[in-house]
């Protein structure tokens, strides 16, 4: 019932920019803090970003702070990623990411994709 669609990724050059969407439903979107993590070849998932359900409060990744913003938009039930100054370091697949809190249940879009090359 829970569905995170990703969009937004693609192929980028060094110091250039993306805006991800996480589109979700099937779930009170407005209730839910939501994430955004990335996962390269050989590498651990990483949290990059986090916001919480009224998107006052925000965190980020050391990696990307000041380069990344993460926000949101309850009436259109979306979350963003704006990715600035990318690097290649960057290239991973991003996916958005919410948990219940009674549960701890984990719930993942599909991911998309982010390379970052010359």
């Amino acid at each position: 019932q829970v569905q995170l669609v990703e969009s937004g990724g693609g192929l980028v050059q060094p110091g250039g920019s993306l805006r991800l969407s996480c589109a979700a439903s099937g779930f009170t979107f407005s209730n839910y803090a939501m994430r955004w993590y990335r996962q390269a070849p050989g590498k651990e998932r990483e949290l990059v970003a986090y916001i919480n359900s009224a998107g006052g409060i925000t965190s980020y990744a050391d990696s990307v702070k000041g380069r990344f913003t993460i926000s949101r938009d309850n009436a259109k039930n979306t979350v963003y990623l704006q990715m600035n100054s990318l690097k290649p370091e960057d290239t991973a697949v991003y996916l958005c990411n919410t948990r219940s809190a009674l549960t701890k249940n984990n719930y993942w879009g599909q991911g998309t994709q982010v390379t970052v090359s010359s």
